[in-house]
């Protein structure tokens, strides 16, 4: 499949192979962050997972041009206090190996909200996004950002202009990218000798134990267990030294790598991860085959929950107009019959339409009448939200919680 807007991988991008397993198609579906100004006709592309049997890298089929995504682009990077906690952490665990004062380059910035932190530590820091509107907001805030993709062209600018990094980082854009090797280029490029480079990307080990379908959209091209990534820095002359699992995003690790032959040891938490992942028999296609299975159960137990909770007269609401929110409704086939409405804190969303399902968005204070139950979109930030909503609860209302398995939580009960 190509059009002028989409590719079909052929080849493994991480280690070249071409023997792919077919894990999951979902159909055609339309872009998660997409958001519609008012209803009508939309573009939708391919959406199937496939499992490299060399590496084990979970890849989509279909490569949607960059530009289509990312130009103008409606994520904004969450203020809640669980990302807010989540960055801070971010910055003491990379503080622990980098010099002081050190250059801070971040991929995919976005607003800024984490290289401020680097800021306020002492760091010259400098974002490299491709959302002309974010790279903006974040020059407002006093976060210097070259409004382009990282590559190794435009790091070699950088070197050039800044000097070199001590740290590179990433949260959440390495799985976004096709030419991973041009941008391990550009990392080797900007890098001093013994710098790091940080990657925070959803673990594909989560994704198979939490049955998080929804987090599977056309941004993310690329799924990684640590054996997967291990295997590609080392192509690149790179070597993974750290790995934490992070709770954040429905399960996540934060990567560090240097270079191969930089002074830094590589900690045991490595090899231990890649023992697991070897123990839980993500090498073999039979672990991905239940992951279908799971997925085509979850979907259907959750839509089937859903239709009969509007079927019985509830008034049903999305929580949280997020990527994953888009695809949980379209993959569901659920629409404005069964949810009225989505309610977000983001402004650039409010006002506007769900992709695909075409479901209006709403600020959580536009609200004219309270829903009976929220199918909680943003579940990923499920402890937060059932505090915040404790008034909603204690009044009688319910969120329907959708992974790893549907489940009505109500104050002090939790129905499946």
């Amino acid at each position: 499949m190509t059009t002028e807007i989409a590719k079909s991988v052929t080849t493994c991008r991480v280690c070249g192979a071409a023997d792919w397993q077919e894990v999951i198609s979902f159909g055609s579906v339309p872009l998660a962050n997409a958001y519609l100004d008012k209803p009508g006709p939309e573009e939708a592309y391919p959406l199937e997972l496939i499992s490299c049997r060399s590496c084990r890298l979970l890849s989509l089929t279909a490569v949607v041009d960059p530009q289509a995504l990312y130009r103008d682009y409606a994520y904004v990077t969450s203020e809640s206090e669980t990302m807010t906690h989540h960055m801070r952490d971010v910055v003491r665990l990379c503080r622990e190996r980098i010099d002081a004062g050190g250059l801070v380059v971040e991929l995919g910035s976005n607003t800024g909200n984490q290289l401020q932190l680097f800021q306020q530590a002492g760091h010259p820091v400098l974002g490299v996004d491709p959302a002309q509107n974010l790279a903006a907001i974040a020059e407002r805030r006093g976060v210097p950002t070259v409004a382009d993709y990282f590559n190794e062209k435009v790091a070699t600018a950088i070197a050039g202009e800044h000097g070199r990094a001590s740290l590179i980082l990433g949260r959440h854009v390495f799985a976004h990218i096709d030419d991973l090797a041009d941008v391990l280029r550009g990392v080797k490029a900007l890098l001093t000798d013994d710098g790091l480079f940080a990657i925070e990307v959803p673990y594909a080990c989560d994704l198979l134990e939490r049955v998080a379908f929804d987090t599977i959209y056309h941004e993310h091209l690329s799924y990684f267990l640590i054996s997967t990534l291990d295997r590609l820095f080392t192509r690149h002359g790179l070597r993974a030294i750290d790995v934490r699992r992070l709770a954040v995003h429905g399960g996540s690790v934060l990567v560090t790598a240097a270079r191969m032959g930089s002074r830094w040891e590589t900690d045991e938490r490595v090899g231990e991860l890649i023992a697991y992942e070897k123990s839980e028999r993500l090498d073999t296609d039979a672990r991905y085959e239940q992951f279908a299975a799971r997925v085509h159960a979850l979907r259907r137990e959750l839509t089937e929950l859903v239709r009969k909770e509007a079927a019985n007269g509830k008034r049903v609401a999305g929580y949280g107009a997020s990527a994953k929110g888009t695809t949980l409704l379209n993959i569901c086939e659920l629409t404005s019959t069964e949810v009225r409405f989505c309610t977000d804190t983001t402004p650039q969303k409010q006002g506007r339409f769900v992709p695909g399902t075409q479901i209006p968005i709403v600020a959580p204070g536009d609200v004219s009448e309270q829903p009976d139950l929220y199918l909680l979109l943003a579940w990923n930030y499920a402890e937060e939200i059932l505090q915040r909503e404790a008034a909603f609860l204690d009044a009688g209302g319910a969120f329907i919680i959708p992974v790893p398995e549907p489940a009505v939580y109500a104050r002090q009960k939790v129905r499946q």
